[in-house]
């Protein structure tokens, strides 16, 4: 679904979830952008939030990642970041690029999708926990 046509269909507190996303420099969990919403004069519950953030990513507006404490970061489609995670300590970093770009699935592999956006993250160990603690790889 176009990304317009998507953006149309949202009702008020669906756009201010999403206008929150955009002004974000970082992704948010649930709960951070629940707490910003209600700072920033949202009369809006925490369960209203996810199921907001549920149908942004059903409508392909909003993207979501999962740390390896099962927590998920929310931040909106266009932003294409990529990470690397320390499945220690939870440190994650930013890639400077993505390596994905420009690779699209063959037309017969695709079998009509219409690809939003893709997810790419590296899962490892930081030098501060390599250090810390020997591998036992």
């Amino acid at each position: 679904m176009d990304s317009e046509v998507a953006s149309q269909q949202l009702n008020a507190k669906q756009v201010s979830v999403l206008a929150m996303l955009r002004e974000s420099s970082e992704e948010l969990s649930g709960q951070e952008l629940h707490q910003r919403l209600r700072l920033n004069g949202q009369a809006i519950g925490l369960a209203t939030v996810y199921r907001h953030l549920r149908q942004l990513q059903r409508l392909g507006l909003a993207r979501c990642r999962h740390l390896p404490s099962g927590e998920a970061l929310y931040a909106p489609r266009e932003r294409d970041t990529h990470h690397l995670t320390c499945v220690s300590c939870g440190l994650t970093l930013p890639l400077d690029h993505c390596p994905m770009h420009g690779i699209q699935p063959q037309p017969e592999a695709a079998q009509g999708f219409e690809l939003l956006f893709h997810t790419l993250e590296y899962f490892g160990r930081c030098s501060r926990c390599r250090q810390s603690a020997p591998s036992d790889v």
